[in-house]
Formats: structure tokens, C-alpha cells, sequence
């Protein structure tokens, strides 16, 4: 899916999906008999997203982040980016409209 973007008084959201496959090798041992898609899997996409969405390449703070439900292998998970301004970001994951995770993260801005 191409990213929706929009602009809502200084602070640009982006949204964009993604799926991990039941057969990501990620997945092998997280857990026997029922794999959920691991953490890190959720914060890569992100992070990913705001290098791509912010311009940077530089190093990302993850200020907080809170995990709230599983996500399943093959579930469709929303991500949404605040891009605030001096390089703050607001994010959550989503799946069937339900947050699974949310954070927030900084990174260093250049003039």
C-alpha cells in the first residue's frame, strides 16, 4: 500500500500497512504452538517508516513504547506516524482498528 499522507496543523500523519507472513522465519520458536509476531518485528516497520517519512539517517530515541495485544502472523497491521516538529513522532500499530502497540520517539533535526 502506498503511505497516506496528510497535513493537520504542523504535524504530518502517515499510515501504511503491513503483514508478516506465517512462514517469516522471525516467527520459529516466538512461541511453539501459537507464534505471535515479535516486538521488534512491529518497532523495525516503524522505525523504517519514520527514517523513510523524516529524511534521516541519523539515530532514532524511542522515547516510550507499550505493547498492548498480540498481533498474529498474516494480520494486516496499520501503522500511523505523527511527524511533529524539532523531530518528534507520535506512533501506533494497529490491527482491525485495534492499537497493539504506541509510542513515541525522537530524532536529532538539521538545519
Amino acid at each position: 500500500m502506498t503511505p497516506e499522507l496528510q497535513t493537520v496543523s504542523q504535524m504530518t500523519i502517515v499510515v501504511g500497512d503491513f503483514t508478516v507472513a506465517a512462514d517469516h522465519p522471525c516467527l520459529a520458536g516466538h512461541f511453539p504452538g501459537r507464534p505471535i509476531v515479535p516486538g521488534v518485528m512491529l518497532l523495525d516497520e516503524v522505525l523504517s517508516r519514520i527514517r523513510n517519512h523524516a529524511a534521516t539517517d541519523g539515530p532514532i530515541l524511542l522515547d516510550a513504547v507499550k505493547f498492548t495485544a498480540p498481533v498474529l502472523p498474516g494480520q494486516d497491521v496499520r501503522v500511523v506516524l505523527q511527524l511533529g516538529s524539532g523531530g518528534r513522532v507520535g506512533f501506533t500499530c494497529e490491527v482491525e482498528g485495534a492499537r497493539v502497540m504506541a509510542g513515541t520517539a525522537t530524532f536529532p533535526v538539521t538545519a
